[in-house]
């Protein structure tokens, strides 16, 4: 028998049931992706999800190209859609460029930035710390918000090891998060770590959003973090569409064995044993739009030229889509 966190434990029968009810019907209300106005219309239960492809330049991260280029290799390679790195943006800036060119240059090219990738301690358990990390991440969702981007991920950086947080206490911490993002523009999502000792399965996630009681409250999974934190795939299923904006899309091979993987595994999509036909099926299925953002960390990869690894992800991408789209 599984045994689940103390904190899961705890939940009473009736806080159990009405998480269930929130969580298959719609809970989590924030605005998806398809809809820039507010009254924009959500597609009905009959209506299959489309998905928008996005690289994270994580997948480029070893050739050390810089945020211009790595935008104009998102742009050559066809991509939609950008989830730079927060320090990219950071070194352009230091370095004297300018943020209004940054952002023509990224519209005139015709993609968008769905999300960005940060690391404040937001949720630390040490007050001084969490107040630091609180405030980094106000700093990295305006630079977001400057470029026109929408999202930030917030994976539990600074609680990845013991003690285990009370989940109730980490949905308060990331509803502070969330407060500063309605401040500044930007959604932060809950992103889950299967690596950490906190927030690393998909249910974990799912209450800490739920219990913040805010209507932007979301996940951000991936698929090598859900096998990594031994979540099932079909879990997703327990999401509304609007609780998961963005996908980060990888596979990983059988071997080595999933207490001895790590991000250096991570291969295309296609390339690998993960369920990514499944997954992507549950996400059809939900009825809403959906970033798909390849994130890939291979050492291989990061040895080749990095249009021609962008593009190749892009094409098992479409290929993996596709196989779900025309059932």
């Amino acid at each position: 028998m599984k045994q689940f966190p103390v904190q899961m434990q705890n939940i009473s029968r009736r806080q159990a049931v009405a998480q269930a009810g929130v969580l298959v019907g719609a809970a989590f209300s924030g605005v998806s992706i398809s809809s820039r106005a507010a009254e924009a219309t959500l597609p009905t239960a009959n209506t299959g999800g489309s998905f928008v492809y996005c690289l994270n330049t994580a997948t480029i991260r070893g050739q050390k190209l810089g945020i211009v280029k790595e935008i104009e290799v998102t742009a050559k390679a066809g991509y939609q859609a950008i989830e730079p790195w927060v320090g990219a943006i950071e070194t352009y800036q230091k370095e004297g460029g300018s943020m209004p060119d940054l952002k023509r240059r990224i519209a005139d090219l015709g993609i968008s930035i769905e999300s960005a990738i940060g690391f404040p301690q937001w949720i630390a358990d040490d007050d001084a710390k969490r107040a630091q990390g609180l405030e980094r991440a106000r700093f990295e969702m305006d630079l977001i918000a400057q470029l026109g981007g929408k999202r930030l991920a917030a994976p539990p950086t600074g609680a990845t090891d013991l003690p285990r947080l009370d989940l109730l206490k980490a949905a308060e911490r990331y509803r502070a998060l969330l407060d500063a993002g309605d401040q500044i523009g930007v959604v932060p999502q809950l992103e889950l770590w299967g690596f950490s000792k906190n927030l690393s399965r998909l249910g974990e996630c799912a209450c800490v959003a739920i219990e913040t009681g805010h209507p932007k409250a979301c996940v951000l999974p991936d698929i090598y973090h859900l096998y990594k934190g031994g979540s099932d795939a079909s879990s997703l299923r327990l999401l509304s569409r609007n609780a998961v904006h963005v996908l980060h899309m990888n596979d990983y091979p059988a071997d080595p064995p999933r207490e001895k993987i790590d991000d250096s595994y991570r291969v295309f999509p296609g390339d690998g044993v993960a369920p990514v036909t499944e997954i992507l099926r549950i996400l059809k299925e939900n009825g809403g739009e959906t970033v798909l953002s390849l994130e890939l960390f291979h050492r291989k990869y990061w040895e080749m030229d990095p249009t021609e690894i962008a593009r190749a992800g892009l094409e098992k991408m479409k290929a993996a889509v596709a196989k779900v789209m025309n059932r």
